[in-house]
C-alpha cells in the first residue's frame, strides 16, 4: 500500500488522477513524455504570444469540475462569450447555424431544394444511424449534409463520412432538427429547446495555465514526483497485475514498483509494452486504433483587429486549413502588443503525409498564403509565425475502431490495477472535464472500491454542451 501509483501523462486526466490521489494522501510518480504538461491542452508560447493546441473553452454539466476548475485559477478564469461562424462559398454562416440567415444566403432556388431535401429525409428516414452520414441526413436533409458537414468532416478526419461512426456525431453535433432551430430562431424567449452554450470560462493565460498551476500545487505536496521527457518502456506484470514499470529519460532506463498503474497514453502503444507480452489477438486489435494528427501555424499579423469570432469553420475546398482561432478573442493577454493579431490556423492530417514533415518556414508561409487567398488578411500584414504539430491529437471514430474494442476492453479488464483514463487513454474523443472524470473515477475504484464504469463516462447520445434554456 505504500507503493505509488504511477501515472503514465501529466495532461488533465493525468494530472486530476494525481490530485485525487493526492487528496488521499497517496504517493504519485508521473511520467509524462514531453517537457511540458497540460497534453493537448497546453498552451505554446512563440515570442510572447500564447496560444492553445486547437481551442480549448471550459465549460462542463459536471459540478465537481467547475468546482476544481474554479478552485485552482481563481481571479485568472475568466468568463467569455462564444461566437464562431462557418466560411463556406465566400460567406460567413453563424454557427450553429441560423435557418433564416442560410436560407437568406443561399438564395430562393437553393432554398427550396434545402427544405425539399429536409422534408425528404423526415418522410424516408435511413432505418438505421450507423454512420455520421446516417445521423446528419436523418437530422438535417442530405442538402445541409452536403452544405455544412460532409466535405468539412473529410477534411477534419481524412476518411469519408460513411466510415465516421455515429457515436461520434452523436456527441458533436448539435442535436437538434430543422424545426427545432425554426422555433428557437421565431420563439427565442419562450421555447425550451437546447442550444449550444454561449459563454465558457477560460483562463486568463490559456488552458496550459490550469494545467502549470495544478502541477506546481501538487509538486509542493511532497507526494509527488514528476518526471519530464519520460517515457514508458515496460509495463510488468504478473497474475493479473501491473508490479513495476520501466520507464526511460533519455538513455537511461529506469524500474519502479508500483500500486497500480494510470495511464493516458495512446491504447494501440500501450498494448505494445506488456511484458510478459499480451496475446497476439489483444495487440491486432490495438493496432487497428487510427489516429487523425494535428498542426498549428500561429501567424502574428499587425492589424488589431481582424474578426469578432473566438473561431471560424473553414469550409472552403481551395485550402487545407480546418480552422482558424483568434486568440485575442479568448484573452486579450494571449497577445502581448494589443495592436497586433495572433491567429492559429489549424491542419489535421496523417504524421504519415509530407506536410507533417514539411519545414517550418515553408508552413508559415503556406498558411499565410491561404489566409490571403480567403480574403482575411493581407499579405504584407502577416508579419512572423511559427509552427507546432501535436500527435494522435484525434482518437478516430472508424469501422476498425468499433471492430477493435470489444477486445481491447476485454484485455483490460484482466488487469485489476490498471486503469485507462482520458482521451487518447481510452481511445474516447472526450473533452477535458470527462476525462477528468474518467480520472475521478479512476481513483475511487483502486482506493474505495467504487465499482464505476469508467467507460460509460460520456456516452448518452447528446451533444455535451447543450444547455437548457
Amino acid at each position: 500500500m505504500n507503493k505509488p501509483v504511477v501515472i503514465i501523462g501529466a495532461g488533465p486526466a493525468g494530472l486530476t488522477a494525481a490530485s485525487e490521489l493526492v487528496d488521499r494522501g497517496v504517493p504519485v510518480i508521473i511520467l509524462e513524455k514531453t517537457g511540458r504538461v497540460g497534453g493537448i491542452a497546453r498552451t505554446d508560447e512563440y515570442k510572447g504570444y500564447r496560444f492553445d493546441i486547437g481551442g480549448h473553452r471550459f465549460f462542463t454539466r459536471v459540478p465537481w469540475v467547475m468546482e476544481f476548475w474554479k478552485k485552482i485559477m481563481g481571479d485568472d478564469f475568466l468568463r467569455r462569450p462564444r461566437q464562431s461562424h462557418i466560411y463556406y462559398r465566400r460567406e460567413f454562416y453563424t454557427y450553429p447555424i441560423k435557418p433564416f440567415e442560410a436560407l437568406r444566403k443561399f438564395g430562393f432556388k437553393e432554398s427550396v431544394i434545402v427544405m425539399w431535401s429536409f422534408g425528404k429525409a423526415q418522410l424516408f428516414k435511413r432505418p438505421t444511424e450507423e454512420t455520421f452520414e446516417d445521423y446528419i441526413v436523418n437530422h438535417f436533409g442530405e442538402r445541409l449534409f452536403h452544405h455544412f458537414f460532409k466535405s468539412y468532416t473529410e477534411k477534419v478526419w481524412g476518411i469519408p463520412t460513411s466510415e465516421i461512426r455515429a457515436e461520434w456525431a452523436a456527441q458533436r453535433i448539435k442535436g437538434m432538427s430543422i424545426w427545432g432551430m425554426l422555433k428557437s430562431a421565431l420563439l427565442p424567449t419562450s421555447n425550451k429547446f437546447t442550444s449550444l452554450i454561449e459563454e465558457f470560462y477560460y483562463p486568463r493565460l490559456g488552458p496550459g495555465q490550469m494545467w502549470e498551476k495544478l502541477a506546481a500545487k501538487l509538486l509542493v505536496s511532497g507526494l509527488v514526483t514528476l518526471h519530464y521527457n519520460a517515457e514508458p518502456t515496460i509495463l510488468h506484470h504478473e497474475n493479473g497485475e501491473v508490479t513495476s514499470v520501466t520507464y526511460k529519460i533519455g538513455k537511461i532506463l529506469h524500474t519502479t514498483e508500483c500500486r497500480a498503474v494510470i495511464s493516458t497514453m495512446p491504447l494501440r502503444e500501450l498494448f505494445h509494452i506488456f511484458s510478459p507480452a499480451l496475446p497476439p489477438d489483444a495487440i491486432t486489435a490495438a493496432d487497428r486504433l487510427h489516429y487523425r494528427d494535428f498542426l498549428t501555424v500561429a501567424l502574428i499579423i499587425n492589424k488589431a483587429d481582424m474578426f469578432p469570432d473566438n473561431w471560424i469553420y473553414i469550409h472552403d475546398p481551395n485550402v487545407r486549413m480546418g480552422r482558424i482561432q483568434n486568440f485575442k478573442n479568448w484573452s486579450p493577454e494571449l497577445v502581448p502588443d494589443q495592436t497586433k493579431t495572433c491567429l492559429g490556423l489549424e491542419y489535421f492530417l496523417f504524421d504519415t503525409e509530407k506536410m507533417w514533415r514539411m519545414p517550418d518556414h515553408e508552413l508559415v508561409n503556406m498558411a499565410a498564403q491561404e489566409l490571403v487567398r480567403i480574403g482575411l488578411a493581407k499579405r504584407a500584414e502577416i508579419t512572423d509565425g511559427c509552427v507546432v504539430r501535436m500527435p494522435k491529437a484525434y482518437p478516430t471514430y472508424d469501422p476498425d475502431y468499433e471492430a477493435a474494442m470489444p477486445q481491447i476492453r476485454a484485455t483490460l479488464a484482466e488487469f485489476k490495477n490498471l486503469f485507462p483514463v482520458g482521451r487518447n487513454g481510452m481511445h474516447k474523443y472526450n473533452n477535458q472535464d470527462h476525462a477528468m472524470v474518467t480520472a475521478k473515477y479512476a481513483v475511487e475504484n483502486l482506493c474505495d472500491n467504487a465499482g464505476h464504469n469508467i467507460w460509460e463516462v460520456n456516452v448518452e447520445r447528446v451533444y455535451h454542451e447543450q444547455t437548457t434554456k
